[in-house]
């Protein structure tokens, strides 16, 4: 039954319009709103539903993962465009000054958007 359907994620933040300054300019990414609510166009014809919730608690997983040929150049470059990234120093998740975790699974690094969810640039492998 649904094995045709063209699902996609969504989720939630707590002010639209910072959700789209930040995903259209800062990071970005072709962003259109309709009736209040936001959708990303990504890559390969992907959407995700970005929607206001009023009591919206920040996800405390990776909502939505970036790949990228160099984490390196990812940071920096969003560095540049104001993204801070986390520093974790956990016995499981250790970044370095930068943010960047490597040597346990993919090298990756987590910043969050302006209503607390968590994002990830991660370094894919050319294959």
């Amino acid at each position: 039954m649904l094995s045709n359907s063209k699902a996609f994620s969504g989720f939630s933040v707590n002010d639209i319009q910072k959700a789209k300054e930040f995903y259209g300019q800062t990071l970005g990414l072709e962003v259109s709103e309709s009736n209040g609510l936001l959708t990303l166009h990504l890559p390969g014809d992907n959407k995700v539903l970005i929607y206001p919730k009023p009591n919206h608690a920040p996800a405390t997983f990776t909502i939505l993962n970036f790949p990228v040929d160099n984490v390196d150049k990812a940071v920096d470059e969003l560095t540049k465009r104001g993204v801070r990234f986390e520093i974790y120093n956990q016995p499981d998740i250790k970044t370095n000054e930068k943010g960047i975790m490597r040597g346990k699974g993919p090298t990756i690094a987590w910043f969050k958007d302006p209503a607390g969810n968590i994002l990830s640039v991660l370094e894919q492998q050319a294959g």
